[in-house]
């Protein structure tokens, strides 16, 4: 399963979505114009990236149950 490019693809995306919710934790904990800035941007970003994280997820067990 590790070798399957599908499967790759997910795992990057989901460490993009850890990434990204990351970023937008510490947006908010650094508070000021910064949070204002970037926090909400950041996590509307996550929720597209989560989107796609489960579009493909959803696509890969298709995919290996014969669909």
């Amino acid at each position: 399963m590790r070798d399957d490019p599908l499967f790759i693809l997910i795992a990057l995306v989901m460490l993009g979505v850890v990434g990204i919710l990351l970023f937008g934790i510490g947006s908010f904990a650094k508070g000021g114009a910064f949070s204002r800035k970037w926090s909400n941007k950041a996590m509307q970003w996550r929720i597209g990236a989560q989107f796609v994280a489960i579009v493909l997820i959803l696509l890969f067990v298709y995919i290996r149950r014969g669909g």
